[in-house]
């Protein structure tokens, strides 16, 4: 996801600081293809499971694109496990990659920006209460009401909002199978792809009367919760 975000933001003519970790050779195939298209692209390696100075890391960025306007907090650990079978490690990695780190690098794009704006990537699950995947989901809903606060709080130079995809690139280790199941959860009746969430950026990026919303990119997946009542009770009603 993270490649299609920088290729796109390529493709309207920005130009594009790179993060990556242990992708290293990847980054940098990146970057070269997309300094080949007439727009500069460099690569900043940090570790965001581990504690680092944010200041210093947009400090590093400004020297090498002064024109910084946009922050996509992308980058996420991913990992299933009920609160019972969470640890502490599991827990603190979670929330470093997918809560600490956005959280730390918005305040630290706010303090050294003029003007611009935040978009957190953040997860449709964040509508569920899915304990199977306890220590992401909760990191993933607090960047989302971070979202929101930080909306209020960076107004009205730099605009805050979030990215909330559901089924749209395929995964690494899910099969047809999988993806006919979730799809059939789905009241569009059909998977997203790329040109969906290019489309929730693009609209991100021009609309700048929008600010503190998370547009969810699912079909219409999350809003899919009926929950019981009367109407559906098949029981003795006496």
């Amino acid at each position: 996801m993270g490649s299609l975000f920088a290729r796109h933001m390529a493709s309207r003519g920005y130009d594009v600081a790179l993060h990556c970790n242990a992708s290293l050779d990847g980054a940098r195939q990146l970057a070269q293809e997309l300094q080949s298209s007439g727009i500069q692209c460099d690569v900043f390696v940090q570790d965001f499971t581990e504690p680092f100075d944010t200041d210093n890391f947009i400090a590093k960025v400004l020297t090498r694109f002064s024109n910084l306007v946009c922050l996509i907090n992308n980058a996420s650990a991913y990992e299933a496990a009920t609160s019972q079978n969470t640890g502490r490690e599991l827990l603190e990695t979670q929330f470093r990659v997918n809560f600490v780190t956005p959280f730390l690098m918005a305040g630290s794009f706010k303090r050294n920006v003029a003007q611009g704006q935040v978009i957190n990537i953040i997860d449709n699950k964040i509508a569920y209460n899915q304990y199977h995947y306890s220590a992401y989901l909760l990191s993933k809903k607090t960047l989302a009401e971070f979202t929101r606060l930080a909306a209020l709080e960076f107004a009205p130079h730099v605009r805050v909002n979030g990215i909330a995809p559901g089924v749209t690139l395929p995964g690494e280790t899910r099969d047809s199978a999988y993806l006919s199941w979730r799809i059939d959860g789905i009241p569009l009746a059909k998977k997203g792809s790329d040109r969906h969430l290019m489309a929730a950026l693009d609209y991100l990026l021009q609309n700048d009367f929008v600010t503190g919303q998370i547009l969810f990119v699912d079909g219409g997946e999350s809003l899919n919760q009926v929950g019981r009542n009367a109407e559906n009770f098949t029981g003795d009603r006496s």
